[in-house]
């Protein structure tokens, strides 16, 4: 089959629509009763936060060039109307099927396990009491509720913020009746309210604010009749355009551009299943979404915010078990990481490895009077870093401390901007990285004077610098004093704090100008030994596979005999099984207690076997649009440990993997006859025994 044959639509899934299947995936966790119960609850809240962030940008981006026209199609050559019409299928399943799992199965779970979320039937005259006193005292005072009137024009709704419109009858103090009304629900007040336990005779009682908004709802209209009060949301586009040819100062215009996100163009509308029609269409017209914008819910709004619960029962038989995340022995045995350094390159595993050892590298490097220079690229950090604490310190000790900030960093934005001012004002060289490519390496670059010579230290990741997530999320982080590797993180450096041309790098990949090139280059080997009759086999994991030109030589690949196995947890545009073109290529994902985050590339090689980590996933936009780094593994101890267990544990998963199947869906693997094997739970075993 030539080039030509392989770009044919059919073989090529919709992105958006992959990504709805990851979210399947994710409800599928909360409706597993193998797995501890808040936990369940937990990945309904995710798989809500999720939809969120797909409508604020996913549809939103649909919705902007179904407006404009746009034929521009993907590889699958749908044009987005087609796309839009799809997805909302699709998304009212998913919905539906959400929802679902939460009254007919995490609820009733909850209330055996004595957890109980009370509907305003159930409140027994002590709750009531307390509920009454708690809205006057801490609800009643803030709440601004707003008559439609020509005085009172519909408000300004902002985005996933929680609403209610209200239904009246009669005419109030000045003569009129309008006949609606809409109440915001205060931002300042937490979603999830817990009943006091002499209320509660021993059960963890929650109520919803919404609920309480709703008992009490007649007090904020006195004289009126209150016919109906239901509940509603409203998602936006939240995708910041910033006209990169324009801009001159990137902080200023995203400064400028942030505030508009909370009251950009609606894509979508939320209400409670018992709102009549003539009110949601009332609200469809004034968001300008059309019916299939509209999901009725049988339930909150914010599925989301039900994470509270989670955090509010101590209950840690209902929770994953804790554990302690491992510390390789030699950082155990000498504390100074520059001398452990000396004799090999540390490769940590996270979560099952701990994160302490890279803020130790940073605070060592901070406090020690033979370090000259720290360079460091942040995404994501969270508040109160202590990798940001510790480049403020080296700042004030007059160390030539360089950040690059990725200011766009979605959602994270504002923080960012924040991050940069405290860092500046610290001493430090705040840099926002090359307008119109993302910055979403992840580098420390420490030059340490030893003797009469200066040593590069070098800390490369496939995730963020940021210590909450790090005990959430899969990533690799490589400490070494490697000299070509530290050579070349100067040189990318250079690339985002200064001006010229991109020099060659001995060791390192780089997007966007050779790491789709060398992972080209590695495939074509791997076809090359295929079609010489030798072993072949490529092994990939990641978040994403949707560049069509990787996708091409994969098939490539498995036409000529390669072995191809792929670990992609989200987004997979590539078809298996496809006859004469990918029998060769088998696709899981796994969905388990961390989020698999690690982007990990094999390549047989004869034999060599070579493997890299990388920030990138094989994405176009990584490969292109971004600065990305990809490093290889070269220690066979370390290669071999990412080679076990940072891909075989995975395709030897059979209770957390999910196969990709020829049309698109994925089926979850069972166990059958061999012993159950959760590649988690293996490393976790493995490092934390």
């Amino acid at each position: 089959m030539d080039i030509a044959d392989l770009k044919n639509p059919t073989l090529y899934i919709n992105r958006e629509l992959s990504l709805l299947e990851f979210n399947r995936r994710v409800i599928e966790q909360a409706k597993d009763e193998n797995l501890p119960l808040l936990e369940r609850l937990r990945f309904l809240c995710i798989a809500s936060t999720n939809l969120d962030e797909f409508f604020e940008i996913r549809v939103a981006g649909l919705k902007q060039q179904i407006k404009y026209g746009s034929v521009q199609t993907g590889a699958d050559n749908l044009l987005p109307a087609e796309v839009m019409g799809r997805v909302s299928e699709t998304t009212h399943q998913v919905v539906n099927e959400q929802y679902s799992v939460w009254n007919d199965m995490i609820i009733p779970a909850l209330a055996k396990d004595k957890i109980r979320l009370l509907r305003r039937s159930h409140w027994k005259p002590m709750v009531s009491r307390w509920i009454q006193r708690y809205f006057n005292a801490e609800v009643l005072p803030i709440l601004s509720p707003i008559g439609l009137d020509p005085a009172h024009p519909f408000p300004r709704v902002l985005n996933k913020n929680l609403y209610f419109i209200i239904s009246l009858e009669g005419k109030d103090a000045f003569g009129r009746e309008s006949g609606l009304a809409i109440v915001q629900a205060p931002r300042s007040l937490p979603r999830v309210v817990q009943v006091p336990s002499k209320c509660s005779n021993g059960n963890h009682d929650f109520v919803m604010l919404s609920s309480i908004i709703h008992a009490h709802v007649k007090d904020l209209f006195p004289g009126m009749n209150v016919l109906g009060c239901y509940q509603f949301k409203v998602t936006r586009d939240s995708d910041l355009l910033i006209d990169d040819e324009e801009v001159d100062d990137l902080l200023r215009a995203l400064e400028g551009e942030l505030p508009s996100r909370r009251f950009s163009n609606a894509v979508r509308l939320e209400v409670a299943d018992n709102c009549p029609d003539h009110l949601s269409d009332f609200l469809l017209q004034k968001f300008e979404l059309e019916k299939a914008d509209l999901y009725r819910v049988s339930g909150p709004v914010n599925l989301g915010r039900l994470l509270a619960i989670c955090d509010l029962v101590d209950r840690p038989e209902l929770k994953f078990s804790g554990f302690t995340p491992d510390i390789p022995n030699r950082m155990v045995k000498n504390t100074n990481i520059f001398e452990v350094l000396h004799n090999g390159d540390i490769l940590l595993h996270h979560p099952f490895q701990s994160f302490a050892p890279v803020v130790d590298f940073l605070r060592q490097a901070s406090n020690d009077p033979n370090v000259l220079s720290i360079k460091q690229t942040l995404y994501r950090t969270g508040a109160d870093s202590a990798v940001v604490e510790a480049l403020k310190v080296a700042a004030r000790a007059g160390k030539e401390v360089t950040v690059v900030i990725e200011l766009r960093a979605r959602f994270d934005e504002e923080a960012n901007i924040e991050l940069a001012s405290e860092l500046q004002k610290a001493g430090a060289h705040v840099v926002y990285g090359v307008v119109g490519f993302k910055t979403h390496a992840k580098m420390i670059l420490v030059v340490r004077r030893e003797g009469r010579t200066l040593c590069r230290y070098v800390h490369l990741g496939t995730g963020n610098y940021h210590a909450r997530t790090a005990r959430l999320y899969t990533d690799y982080g490589l400490l070494t004093c490697d000299k070509a590797i530290g050579e070349d993180v100067n040189k990318l450096f250079h690339q985002l704090t200064g001006l010229g041309r991109a020099g060659k790098l001995k060791k390192l990949l780089q997007s966007p100008f050779t790491l789709q090139k060398a992972m080209l280059s590695y495939i074509e080997d791997e076809i090359k030994a295929a079609n010489n009759g030798k072993k072949a086999w490529i092994i990939a994991k990641m978040n994403a596979l949707v560049d069509p030109e990787i996708i091409m030589a994969l098939y490539r690949a498995s036409q000529a005999g390669v072995k191809v196995d792929l670990i992609i947890r989200g987004i997979c545009c590539l078809r298996p099984d496809v006859k004469g073109v990918s029998e060769n290529i088998h696709v899981r994902s796994i969905v388990g207690r961390f989020l698999e985050h690690t982007r990990v590339y094999y390549f047989y090689r004869g034999g060599e076997e070579s493997v890299f980590c990388s920030s990138a996933d094989w994405m176009t936009r990584n490969l292109y649009h971004r600065v990305e780094v990809c490093f290889p593994i070269e220690e066979k101890r370390t290669s071999d440990s990412v080679i076990a267990y940072g891909l075989l544990s995975y395709l030897s998963d059979n209770t957390q993997a999910w196969v990709l199947q020829n049309d698109g869906s994925y089926k979850r693997t069972k166990p059958g006859t061999q012993k159950p094997r959760s590649a988690q739970l293996h490393i976790l075993e493995h490092f934390c025994e």
